[in-house]
């Protein structure tokens, strides 16, 4: 296995989480929708009762259907991976894939021959190792790496316009803005957990008369970072919170910019 631009190795096995969730391709999308709440998972892979890898389903498959449907398969809904890591490949050239492609995450197989699932490789797991290397590239700000042309809603934004919104920029997190100050951050999972509000996604207008706002499902508590902030409190933070994304704000609480997973692993990748 060939080394990387610091002259160390790593194998996808030595990283994966070997203990990730799977879903067979003949269990009801309703299982699909509980294990992604219960797991607090953003994928669920898809294999058959042989546990070789058939495909995955994302929240955003999910919630394109009503909560009212019971009869549909995970097979009618799941996709393609674009993504399908091995066990002995490259870890830093599959982040360079995942990076490159918006990949969160990746379901590992045994080989490509055989296609056995063994598990996921996700952007958390190269934090993980980036944050036990002890490299130098912990101690930068933030600022050098945030996002600062920045995507926002408004609590009084409705759920449907918003979750088009996301889809339509592939984003699974929005910060909420009022009066230019951050006041919560919307996600797909926010979406998902509020089954009460859910949109209906067949239809333009949904199945409400007067849909419901971003401010009945946004979170308000958020986390949030300074620019002067290390890379190493944001890893951190995402790691043991949970959290895919941090707005980064002023000494005003003014919105100035975002850091997710994927720009703390490209700063790594290429450095």
């Amino acid at each position: 296995m060939r080394k990387n631009e610091r002259g160390d190795c790593l194998r996808v096995a030595e990283i994966m989480s070997k203990n990730f969730p799977f879903i067979r391709e003949d269990e009801l999308v309703t299982k699909a929708r509980a294990m992604l709440r219960s797991h607090r998972t953003r994928i669920l892979p898809v294999v058959n009762y042989d546990k070789r890898l058939l495909g995955i389903i994302y929240r955003r498959n999910i919630m394109a259907i009503t909560s009212s449907v019971s009869a549909i398969r995970v097979k009618g809904l799941m996709e393609n991976p674009r993504l399908v890591a091995v066990l002995d490949e490259d870890g830093y050239s599959v982040a360079k894939r995942m990076v490159k492609l918006d990949e969160w995450y990746a379901p590992v197989v045994e080989t490509k021959e055989n296609k056995l699932y063994k598990g996921v490789l996700g952007l958390e797991n190269f934090i993980a190792h980036f944050l036990k290397t002890g490299s130098s590239k912990l101690s930068e700000t933030l600022e050098s790496i945030m996002s600062s042309e920045i995507v926002t809603c408004s609590p009084d934004d409705e759920v449907d316009n918003v979750w088009r919104l996301m889809q339509r920029k592939a984003f699974a997190g929005l910060p909420v803005v009022k009066k230019d100050k951050l006041v919560g951050m919307v996600t797909q999972k926010d979406f998902l957990d509020s089954g009460a509000v859910m949109p209906t996604f067949e239809s333009k207008k949904g199945r409400y008369k007067s849909p419901p706002k971003i401010s009945a499902i946004m979170k308000t508590s958020v986390i949030s970072l300074k620019p002067s902030a290390t890379i190493r409190k944001a890893a951190e933070i995402m790691l043991n919170k949970n959290i895919g994304r941090l707005p980064i704000t002023d000494e005003k609480n003014r919105l100035v910019g975002i850091v997710d997973r994927e720009d703390i692993v490209r700063a790594f990748l290429y450095v």
